[in-house]
């Protein structure tokens, strides 16, 4: 046999990963019950049903009866003495190990899956859920769970309209004739009064009660009537804290903009100081694990604390105790959330990833913290940053050690050392590759040389911010000077990431949602395991290798049809049945939605289709079902800065719905007036209505926001649903704006599905060569009127239909015609 054949092992030897598969399989399953929104009782059916079947496993993890009986056919003698047949006997030793997996698998999902059942008879104890779904109005009186967040920090925007979130946990509630006891946890949405709301703090407060979504780690969302009333301080730990938090702020401030809002990320958790721009710098760097806590900021002050305890010679037998303690401080420091608790979990089990003595025992610390985690906190299986965490662990644990010296053999001699370095992110990134599609829609190829530059400069800042922290208790002035030792890094890190964003070719266009998470997931698991044979083959046959990699990496990159959309496309009118749902290009994956349709998956899949991933604004022109009943599905897996909508608030159900879908996704929502101006990327708008409330007619269509928008070099005019009597009050404020008469139109989105109730007046003025009509296919209301249609076809509009053509692209060249392309339904 020849001895340099590959291996097919990519993983470190040694390692023991009974524990890791199981822990992988409750995850899964407790993904699953939480977004099919199942009941409590199949929740603990399931799970019942799972620690059935381990023991069913246990019991039968002896061979079939008779099979290796005494004497059987399994069976030779040899002298006195009955030996199983060697074939025989491997079989029942992969039964037997089959089995044990089996029930391990169904011991930890049933342990996991009952703790959420658990979990959840607790939080739905006293009826919250049920008095949310009537819209109750209710007297709280609650302990105050997270830091109040403000939502919309942008400049510019009315106080009214700027909202905080914030995490309460109701202890007592008043509503409907009934007072009762309760542990529910409840998501507020109020105004910037709650900013003065400190956390465990006990607040009384009143207000309207209105359902979470399904699988929520909240059972309720609740809109105050009035300013919150402490009723407790919080306890003297969490004070203590608090004031160690706050010095440590005063010491930050004097940093430049991008120091100020890293360190006290790094350090504390505290996000609220850092830059939008550089926010969005570190997303698109693949770096947002640098600008929070992280399970990497625990591995170095872990890694830190006990190189301190050698210095000073504490004996080894203490030092765990010293670094449970140091964690404890730690998180205690950056507050007890379970974001925080999890990379606080996360950092001791990458600690063990990196250190040569304990490697083995990584694996099963692990699975243990994967289900410890699940059990305390099962709604953290559906959170991204928890499953961001447990696969760059993984990549740690498995692939950085052993690629780290495959990297050395291959690198020359002068930068060797470097292996280490180089396998550490790359070994993270292609562990998180496939939830990054999920989240961005790309594959992050600047993310590995970016965490690779920005990675020494992470120790310093961590450590010097600790430092400065622990010196802020007792001399801010003195904390402010140290602070710089944790700036200078942090301003190296925030270079980094707005370097990297700004890269051509930092990032691969990928197909969005769970078909391309799965199809990335395939080609690189198919890359690790074939990557010895391809190192073998390499050494055996360079030339033939090196054209299978480059054919193969040509033949999976996806291309996306060059027939939809539009190259080069402005505008999409989704099919989206009957409601409206047009997409505004504001840059490749991103774009500004108008409107949603009535059905989630339906603006879901057309999104897909364009491959956004973020949407800068959701303007929702007013509040009927076909216009927004949808919005779940916009903000399904995508990032979304705000939702804008009418402000007239009718009908008042649509509006309770709209905000507690928004919250839900912590997506802040303001209102549009007349007059409103609005720039993302090169897409510029400008809102003409509403100005007032209309009696006449409908109130709602007649309250909808009015439009016109330059979108690269396409300008569009979109009319909502706004009726006769609107139409004619938006028609004379176009006619008396100087800047509107110059102003060519280029696209009309048709008032109302096309409905006969228009003015003609408004057509005439407008004088497009597009219309586009968003209707659905046989609908009830006669939509589009054949009255309008054909004063359309006089005034010489193209008129394009989504219930006849399908999607609808449109673009205009610079210089050009305007261009359109269709995708049938």
């Amino acid at each position: 046999m020849d001895s340099t054949a590959p291996s097919v092992a990519t993983a470190a030897p040694g390692m023991d990963l009974r524990l890791l598969g199981p822990a992988l399989v409750a995850w899964g399953v407790d993904v699953g019950l939480l977004w099919s929104g199942a009941t409590r009782w199949v929740v603990l059916a399931v799970g019942v049903s799972a620690l059935a079947s381990a023991a069913l496993a246990l019991a039968g993890r002896s061979h079939p009866r008779g099979l290796f009986r005494r004497g059987g056919p399994a069976l030779r003698r040899e002298g006195e003495r009955a030996v199983p047949w060697p074939r025989r006997a491997a079989w029942h030793s992969r039964w037997t190990a089959g089995a044990d997996l089996f029930a391990l698998c169904g011991a930890a999902t049933g342990l996991v899956v009952i703790a959420l059942g658990g979990h959840d008879g607790v939080r739905t104890a006293g009826m919250v859920d049920g008095l949310a779904a009537q819209g109750a109005t209710v007297a709280v009186t609650a302990v105050v769970d997270s830091d109040p967040r403000l939502l919309d920090q942008r400049p510019g925007r009315r106080v009214e309209e700027r909202q905080v979130v914030i995490r309460l946990v109701v202890q007592e509630f008043v509503g409907r004739g009934m007072r009762s006891a309760s542990s529910a946890p409840v998501l507020v949405v109020g105004d910037e009064t709650w900013l003065g709301v400190h956390y465990r703090e006990v607040v009384t407060l009143r207000g309207r009660l209105a359902p979470a979504q399904p699988g929520d780690d909240v059972v309720a969302i609740l809109h105050p009537a009035a300013p919150p009333e402490v009723m407790a301080e919080a306890p003297a730990v969490v004070r203590a804290a608090a004031y160690v938090r706050e010095r440590f702020r005063a010491a930050t401030r004097g940093l430049p903009a991008d120091a100020a809002g890293l360190v006290p990320g790094l350090v504390i958790g505290d996000t609220s100081a850092t830059p939008d721009d550089l926010t969005a710098a570190m997303k698109a760097s693949g770096m947002t694990h640098l600008s929070a806590v992280s399970g990497s900021n625990v591995s170095l002050v872990l890694a830190a604390a006990l190189g301190a305890c050698r210095l000073v010679g504490v004996r080894r037998r203490a030092r765990p105790v010293v670094a449970a303690l140091v964690l404890i401080g730690f998180v205690i420091l950056a507050r007890p959330e379970p974001s925080v608790v999890r990379a606080a979990v996360m950092g001791g089990v990458g600690l063990l990833a990196l250190s040569a003595q304990r490697r083995r025992a990584g694996p099963p610390a692990l699975a243990a913290a994967i289900l410890a985690l699940l059990c305390w906190d099962p709604w953290l299986a559906r959170s991204y940053g928890f499953a961001l965490s447990v696969l760059a662990t993984i990549g740690l644990l498995l692939f950085a050690r052993p690629w780290g010296d495959r990297l050395g053999a291959l690198l020359p001699s002068r930068v060797v050392r470097l292996a280490p370095a180089l396998s550490v992110p790359l070994a993270a990134q292609v562990m998180v590759a496939p939830v990054i599609v999920l989240l961005q829609g790309v594959v992050q190829l600047v993310a590995i040389p970016a965490n690779l530059v920005a990675g020494p400069l992470v120790a310093p800042a961590t450590i010097a911010g600790v430092a400065t922290a622990l010196v802020a208790v007792v001399w801010v002035s003195g904390a402010s000077l140290l602070a710089w030792g944790a700036g200078v890094p942090s301003l190296g890190i925030a270079l980094i990431a707005r370097v990297s964003a700004g890269m051509p070719w930092g990032s691969l266009p990928w197909p969005a949602g769970p078909c391309g998470a799965l199809l990335l997931a395939v080609l690189l698991a198919g890359g690790v395991c074939s990557w010895p044979w391809l190192g073998y083959q390499r050494r055996m046959r360079p030339l033939a290798t090196l054209s299978v990699v480059v054919i193969f990496g040509a033949a999976v990159v996806p291309v996306r049809a060059t027939d939809w959309p539009l190259a080069g496309w402005s505008m999409v009118a989704c099919n989206v049945g009957q409601g409206d749902g047009l997409v505004l290009s504001t840059g490749p994956g991103h774009a500004v939605l108008v409107d949603v349709g009535p059905d989630p998956d339906g603006i879901d899949d057309c999104l897909d289709r364009l491959g956004v991933h973020t949407l800068d604004a959701v303007v929702l022109t007013h509040f009927h079902a076909d216009h927004v009943d949808g919005l779940p599905g916009a903000l399904r897996g995508r990032v979304v800065s705000e939702v804008l909508t009418t402000p007239i608030g009718d009908p008042g159900y649509e509006v309770e719905a709209v905000r507690t879908w928004a919250a839900s996704a912590g997506v802040p929502v303001s209102v549009v007036y007349a007059g409103d101006r609005f720039q993302w990327t090169d897409v510029q708008a400008r809102a003409w209505w509403p100005a007032r409330v209309i009696r006449q007619g409908s109130i709602p269509n007649n309250a909808s926001v009015v439009l016109t928008v330059s979108a690269g070099n396409l300008n569009l005019v979109l009319l909502g649903d706004i009726e006769r009597e609107a139409s004619r009050a938006v028609l004379g404020a176009l006619r008396r704006d100087p800047e509107f008469v110059h102003w060519r139109v280029d696209v009309v989105k048709v008032a109302h599905h096309g409905s006969a109730n228009r003015d003609d007046d408004l057509l005439d003025l407008l004088a497009a060569p597009v219309a586009v009509i968003c209707v659905g296919v046989g609908n009830d209301y006669g939509h589009p009127a054949p009255s309008t249609l054909s004063a359309l076809a006089a005034r010489g509009f193209r008129v394009l239909r989504t219930d006849v053509d399908g999607d609808i692209a449109v673009g205009r060249p610079e210089g050009g015609q305007v261009l359109i392309a269709t995708h049938p339904p």
